[in-house]
């Protein structure tokens, strides 16, 4: 038996130095795992330890020194956790980068933070680092730019370009011909305090440009072994997926911090086409998804168990009506059943459940979280009438991804964020704004001291901009972003999320946009989702070109309308959607619309669709106004 590390002592190393211990107590247990060929290929602690020290001396190679930076453009891939903690073994602060981020958007942060290293994924993130050097003022702090697959790029100029293993090889050539090399290697290792900063998370920018939150070794692993406290989580149970852009805090903390802490394995999806497929191959103990994942989970199980021809088709219905009934009376009893409610729920498991978790790959999970934002109740609820309950939590980039979260071992209304973790204090704002203070709060913005300031000018309270309450259990609701509030012209105030994710839970609508501030009542901008409305209307012979002849058909339309009215009947009148538009396009990122963990750029909704508000709303925009002018100034000339 190998010695296992207690959370208190894990609390007290830098993300390097647990690194170190593991490999040091086991060596040879697999820490990673990527599929090659079809084949799934381990790699072992030590290993890793040892990529992560030649990525260190390639580093030292290239000029960098403590209190430097890189940045990493990348998929989540091994090479990914390699580079980041040989950065951070010799005390260089390591900036993410969204692999989905266009080259102004990548230019941004590489030149705000002064990397003076960009790590790039392939051919695709090598090219943007090239064009934003190119454009606009370049990227005059870069001076190295190092692909993991160099696929594709026989051609690149060597001197601008380095390969990911060669910077491996020179580490592994100094490491062979200089004695002092590992000397070096064990001084940086112990020279790291958990009160540097290892990582900078570049916020999302939903109301202005993305700002760089300065965490800590400190921040990181307090709020991960308090998160594993909580979850009840020990060594030897944890095996995730990593799908999610790492550059993200959630998947950074859940599948790199988390994983230092507890050991265990991480298994790197192939892509997030085959994230589904991956999940049932790896069948993982611990789960992370954010609301859409979790939505389209239910969503494929739902069509698959619903398809007509389908002969459990009608024992699947009655097995999830049962299930809700079930489910509502467990709620209602705080979690407690009857004996005959535990008898029928064992049935429709052994029948029904049980082959349904299989299907998703969850059947071996121990903790599923939901994270990211706020998720629908009936998606919850489909998951717990199957058995598996979905731990909420709430925190945020500055709070290093959580700081409240549902416990599995009590009941909690479905819709609250669970309970502080161990060290966090909570207290609101006159306003309802919930303010933060833990050892997982970050260090500050970087570059933006007046940021900081009025973040955390509340003798070091993180005002978070999220409104919210306690309920009777005293676990933590939600109502809404501070700036995403609608206030009507009639003085109303409402929130527009708990609308937004009532008209989400239809498996037809992907997002829901809900308008009206200063306005006598509430609009709302639908964007169908392609690919159900798409089967639906196949199977009712209904013939489209694409996204645009689907959302503008008049049976779409009349589907929609039904899902809006049944949202309506759920809410108070002053809260209804009295009109919408379908919007003619899908939301993007490359737009402008969303940021890149798809969250909602309202400002820039609300400028972009200025003509569907108008429809909504029946006034002039100026893009209706600019084109009656250019009709009058054609029928002129004509």
């Amino acid at each position: 038996m190998h010695e296992e590390l207690t959370l208190a002592a894990a609390q007290a190393m830098t993300l390097p130095q647990l690194l170190a211990w593991r490999a040091e107590r086991t060596p040879h247990a697999t820490a990673l795992r990527q599929k090659s060929l079809g084949i799934w290929q381990g790699v072992s602690w030590e290993r890793y330890n040892k990529q992560v020290c030649l990525v260190a001396l390639g580093l030292r190679e290239l000029g960098l020194k403590r209190g430097d930076r890189i940045a990493i453009a990348a998929e989540g891939v091994p090479e990914w956790f390699f580079a980041d903690l040989g950065a951070e073994l010799m005390g260089v602060e390591v900036v993410g980068i969204y692999p989905t981020n266009p080259w102004n958007e990548l230019q941004y942060v590489v030149r705000h933070c002064k990397a003076s290293v960009v790590i790039c994924g392939d051919q695709e993130q090598t090219d943007k680092v090239l064009e934003a050097m190119q454009k606009e003022g370049g990227l005059p702090d870069l001076k190295h730019v190092i692909c993991m697959d160099a696929k594709g790029m026989r051609h690149y100029d060597k001197a601008v370009v380095r390969s990911f293993g060669d910077l491996l090889a020179t580490g592994r050539r100094l490491l062979d011909t200089q004695p002092e090399a590992a000397d070096w290697l064990k001084r940086e290792l112990d020279a790291g305090r958990i009160d540097d900063v290892n990582v900078l998370i570049y916020t999302s920018g939903t109301t202005g440009p993305p700002k760089g939150a300065m965490l800590t070794h400190r921040n990181l692993t307090f709020a991960n072994c308090r998160f594993a406290e909580a979850s009840g989580l020990k060594a030897g149970q944890y095996e995730a997926v990593c799908y999610l852009p790492l550059c993200h805090v959630a998947e950074r903390s859940y599948s790199m911090v988390l994983h230092l802490v507890l050991g265990g394995v991480v298994n790197f999806a192939e892509s997030i086409d085959t994230v589904s497929a991956n999940i049932r191959e790896i069948a993982p103990s611990f789960f992370l998804g954010v609301p859409r994942i979790w939505e389209k989970l239910q969503q494929n199980t739902t069509f698959k168990a619903r398809e007509p021809g389908n002969p459990w088709r009608r024992v699947f219905n009655f097995a999830m009506s049962r299930g809700r009934k079930l489910a509502e009376k467990k709620a209602a009893r705080q979690g407690q059943r009857s004996l005959l409610e535990s008898i029928e729920y064992s049935f429709w498991y052994w029948l029904m459940y049980r082959n349904m978790q299989r299907q998703m790959g969850l059947d071996r999970t121990r903790v599923r979280v939901c994270g990211g934002a706020s998720v629908s109740p009936e998606t919850l609820l489909f998951f717990d009438i199957l058995g598996l309950q979905i731990c909420q939590g709430y925190g945020l980039t500055e709070s290093c991804g959580m700081a409240f979260v549902q416990r599995p071992d009590r009941s909690s209304r479905i819709g609250t964020c669970g309970l502080p973790l161990d060290g966090v204090e909570l207290k609101f704002a006159d306003d309802g704004e919930i303010l933060l203070k833990s050892p997982g709060v970050f260090k500050g913005y970087l570059y933006d001291e007046a940021a900081t300031v009025s973040t955390m000018d509340n003798g070091g309270w993180l005002s978070t901009g999220d409104i919210g309450t306690l309920d009777e259990a005293g676990e933590l609701v939600i109502v809404d972003r501070k700036k995403a509030i609608i206030i009507t012209s009639g003085g109303k105030n409402i929130a527009p999320s708990e609308i937004e994710n009532a008209l989400r839970d239809s498996p037809f609508i992907h997002e829901a946009i809900v308008v009206g501030d200063g306005r006598h009542f509430l609009g709302g901008l639908i964007q169908i989702d392609f690919e159900t409305v798409g089967r639906w209307a196949s199977e009712r012979d209904i013939s489209y070109s694409g996204y645009k002849s689907l959302a503008m058909h008049p049976k779409v339309r009349e589907l929609v309308q039904g899902n809006v009215d049944e949202v309506n009947a759920r809410f108070a009148r002053v809260e209804n959607i009295r009109r919408f538009v379908i919007l003619e396009k899908e939301l993007d990122h490359d737009d402008g619309e969303l940021t890149a963990t798809q969250k909602i750029r309202r400002a820039v909704i609300e400028k972009k669709f200025a003509r569907e508000l108008a429809m909504i709303y029946g006034e002039k925009s100026d893009k209706t106004e600019s084109t009656q002018e250019t009709k009058k100034t054609e029928r002129a000339q004509a």
